[in-house]
């Protein structure tokens, strides 16, 4: 092992398997967190370490970590002094940002938050939900909830649950009132991690390489031939922002064109390509698309 080591938090739980999804779409080979809290990684520069999202931020703020994935969601509630280096679109099912709602069951009474005046709710994220209520004038209890919140919902008066497509909130017949915050997933280091040289570059390899990966699961690249004489007709198809690639081909009278686009566009341009002249159109997937 080299003495140069950047330890580093992955979360283990609801983002364990995209985040490690996400590394092996970066490049990197990782193994063995079925069965250790200490992954291997094809990287000796890198040590991996799992632990919750919920407490990823206090051991990077106590230098415990130098560097971690969690949602913003868990800085705030945290209150951690920590360098967010970037946000990375990402989560368990989509790219879509993680909403912690208040929900109450369908056959409820409640319709809005001020009906909960007095009520008992059922959450993780306490702090945030204190606050909330506080803001908003009303008077309620705030119990801490160790999991399995959506059964409570019919226990206490109401819940605030994270969810990133409702689902599970529809589920078990539940009606969302209100949104309190929306959260993505953003990578941190420690303040004094950050200061060193050597893991400041690694960090910010990382961001790179991750940001690429998360680019790439969103597009594809297309190419196609194109006679010379189609070629601005194919281009004004093409997004005006993705400059493509134009090569001479043996034919002088054809041309090789390749360029990204995003993959719900190229469903739609596709057969538009083929009425204006490209032919042997291929798509593929991509690894990484670095900007």
């Amino acid at each position: 092992m080299t003495q140069k080591v950047l330890k580093l938090g992955v979360p283990k739980g609801s983002l364990q398997k995209a985040t490690f999804d996400l590394f092996e779409k970066a490049g990197f080979n990782i193994s063995g967190y079925e069965r250790s809290y200490f992954p291997r990684v094809d990287d000796e520069e890198l040590q991996l370490i799992m632990l919750r999202a919920q407490e990823m931020s206090r051991y990077v703020e106590d230098g415990v970590l130098d560097a971690g994935f969690t949602g913003s969601d868990w800085i705030a509630e945290n209150n951690s002094k920590v360098v967010q280096i970037c946000e990375l679109l990402y989560s368990k099912a989509t790219s879509n940002p993680a909403k912690w709602v208040l929900a109450v069951p369908n056959e409820s009474k409640v319709t809005k938050p001020e009906d909960l005046e007095g009520a008992i709710i059922a959450t993780e994220l306490i702090g945030a939900t204190k606050k909330y209520f506080k803001k908003k004038g009303i008077n309620v209890k705030v119990e801490f909830s160790w999991g399995a919140t959506e059964v409570k919902a019919r226990l206490v008066d109401a819940i605030v649950e994270l969810t990133e497509t409702g689902s599970s909130i529809k589920a078990n017949n539940l009606r969302i009132i209100d949104t309190l915050l929306v959260s993505t997933t953003r990578f941190i280091a420690n303040k004094e991690a950050w200061k060193d040289d050597f893991k400041k570059q690694k960090i910010e390899n990382l961001s790179i390489l991750l940001n690429a990966a998360i680019d790439a699961k969103t597009t594809v690249g297309m190419k196609m031939n194109v006679n010379r004489k189609d070629l601005d007709t194919v281009l004004k198809i093409l997004p005006a922002e993705r400059s493509p690639t134009i090569s001479s081909l043996a034919d002088e009278q054809f041309v090789a064109v390749e360029v990204v686009v995003a993959d719900k566009l190229e469903r739609k341009i596709v057969p538009e390509l083929k009425r204006a002249g490209a032919s042997g159109i291929i798509t593929y997937p991509l690894n990484k698309v670095i900007h």
